[in-house]
């Protein structure tokens, strides 16, 4: 597989908001400097041994937040290399914020999507300190290990977690089915984030 072209306040996200930050400059520079800075990160992150360097980039919005990034890279395309990294990023912010939940929904639903829950690879069982272990395992993998892997590997946790939230919170009604589906868009635009690595298409 060839080498693709390749970082801030602190805010916490909750489970259901990973995906809805909001961007205010020129759609057109947001664009530009999106893909610039996710390609740098990317570039530095793959050509780079230093397991220092790795958990720095990994844990990089536990002290300074999301903002930073979300400005750059949320309203990118769910298909591009900043749009993937903005999910990869806020998922595992998501994670943080609340894994307690986060691990209750991915138990109610591992058992109807089996495939999925083998490919997230949470550890058994998967509690709280498990799913938070995933997401750092998936985010490190991204600079470790190949990309396509990491991006499929939360979208089977996605797939996971909004059957388990259909499940145990159908009493929320609207609520708990768009929270739902948002995991479930989000694991498709993964997915083909993940096809479009491998393709050498993803910018």
């Amino acid at each position: 597989m060839s080498e693709r072209r390749q970082h801030h306040s602190p805010v916490k996200f909750s489970p259901e908001v990973f995906d809805q930050q909001e961007g205010g400059m020129d759609p057109a520079l947001v664009a530009e400097v999106a893909h610039i800075t996710a390609a740098a990160v990317v570039s530095r992150g793959r050509s780079i041994e230093d397991p220092e360097v790795h958990r720095r980039l990994v844990e990089f919005t536990d002290t300074e937040g999301l903002d930073g990034l979300a400005a750059l890279w949320s309203d990118a395309p769910p298909v591009s290399l900043p749009g993937a990294l903005w999910r990869l990023y806020a998922l595992r912010s998501s994670v943080r914020a609340d894994p307690v939940r986060m691990s209750r929904w991915f138990t109610a639903g591992r058992s109807t999507a089996q495939v999925s829950n083998v490919v997230a690879g949470v550890a058994d069982p998967p509690g709280a300190e498990e799913i938070q272990t995933m997401a750092n395992t998936v985010l490190h993998g991204a600079w470790r290990g190949d990309f396509d892997v990491a991006l499929e590997r939360f979208a089977a946790f996605c797939r996971v977690a909004a059957l388990g939230r259909i499940r145990l919170e159908d009493h929320e009604g609207l609520e708990a089915v768009r929270g739902a589906r948002k995991l479930e868009r989000t694991a498709e635009d993964l997915e083909a984030a993940a096809r479009a690595w491998r393709a050498g298409t993803l910018d």
